[in-house]
């Protein structure tokens, strides 16, 4: 029986070989998710941790048979980025696409399934390659109504609390920011004090 992993170079699909020569994607720079845009998106930012996505993706082995996709359920895959609700690789190769972007990921085993594999569609130590397009992104909801989300616009230390005595910038319309009790919150917007 050949595995996916057995086959050379020349019998892999062409977006295989292209992926093989796109970018490295991953922060440790070890090769681990590949990228290669096929279509730029738009100018600006980035999803970030904990932003909902929204992708179309089409999952493949590197012998080109499909395990999944988002296309033949017509409906986007939609997910919390950088959450653990999607392989490592799909978390790293969607923070770094553009709203409109298509391109192809080729994730390692260990940024895919690993060595368990998820059988019976995926094997052990399968490296897999996807075709993402990146629909939308918005912040984190965090109350029932929608009414206040949590975006991060740069990645700091990775803390969602801050400490006692800390800065907190925060923008955006506060209309109801009189229904907050005074006791739990101290914040300046902008020459005004609340206290």
């Amino acid at each position: 029986m050949t595995t996916d992993k057995d086959q050379s170079m020349d019998d892999q699909s062409p977006a295989v070989v292209s992926a093989v020569k796109g970018i490295d994607v991953t922060p440790n720079k070890d090769e681990g998710v590949r990228k290669v845009v096929k279509k730029q998106g738009e100018d600006g930012d980035r999803p970030m941790i904990g932003d909902k996505v929204a992708v179309h993706y089409t999952g493949k082995l590197l012998n080109g048979k499909k395990f999944d996709s988002s296309m033949d359920r017509k409906k986007p895959f939609i997910f919390n980025l950088g959450k653990g609700q999607v392989i490592k690789g799909l978390d790293i190769g969607v923070s770094s696409m553009q709203r409109g972007e298509v391109c192809m990921l080729l994730c390692k085993p260990e940024y895919a399934y690993g060595s368990a594999g998820c059988l019976p569609k995926i094997p052990p130590n399968a490296m897999l390659q996807f075709e993402v397009e990146l629909l939308s992104f918005k912040g984190e909801v965090l109350t029932d109504d929608g009414g206040i989300t949590r975006r991060i616009k740069v990645k700091g230390e990775g803390y969602n609390s801050p400490n006692d005595g800390s800065t907190v910038h925060g923008e955006g319309d506060m209309p109801s920011l009189h229904h907050i009790h005074c006791d739990l919150i101290n914040c300046e917007l902008g020459d005004q004090y609340l206290y």
